[in-house]
């Protein structure tokens, strides 16, 4: 079974909360918007705690390295079969600095001819609710976990928008 962890980082801007999602790099994903963004994440083995993961794949996806307390969001499984930990972070990224590792593929498909593209090619900050719309929808439950997380007898209105 193969595990992948990662980071939904967030930040609170006035009365809302945001958070940091990204885009796959990547010719198949170019023209995908709506419920193809994802939390940074990536897969680890047994040898892995997947705290250490989730740090390890936001540093690879985004070019930044994370500090702070991780607080768990719990897991879930995909259509895949690979199951998914999350954990929240707060934190300040600027979108503008992402700097992703590379992957190879022949691209097109069977010409022989091999290409490298960014595994992530953006990065943005969305309210919760715009969220909802972007992410792919397997990943879904951990919004709803920093919600409740956060968001129990907060000030914050996780469905405003803003645009921090």
């Amino acid at each position: 079974m193969k595990k992948s962890a990662g980071i939904l980082m967030y930040k609170k801007a006035r009365r809302s909360i945001l958070v940091l999602l990204v885009h796959p790099g990547g010719p198949f994903w170019r023209k995908r918007d709506d419920g193809a963004w994802s939390i940074p994440k990536g897969e680890y083995g047994n040898d892995e705690a997947p705290e250490s993961a989730a740090r390890r794949e936001f540093a690879e996806e985004t070019g930044c390295a994370t500090d702070g307390a991780l607080q768990p969001l719990g897991e879930l499984r995909q259509k895949s079969g690979k199951v998914v930990t999350a954990f929240a972070l707060e934190g300040v990224f600027d979108t503008s600095r992402l700097r992703s590792n590379l992957f190879e593929i022949e691209w097109p498909p069977r010409s022989g001819h091999f290409q490298s593209f960014p595994e992530i090619d953006r990065a943005e900050w969305f309210s919760l609710s715009e969220a909802g719309q972007k992410i792919v929808g397997s990943q879904r439950p951990f919004l709803k976990s920093l919600e409740r997380l956060l968001c129990a007898g907060s000030q914050y209105d996780t469905e405003q928008t803003d645009g921090g």
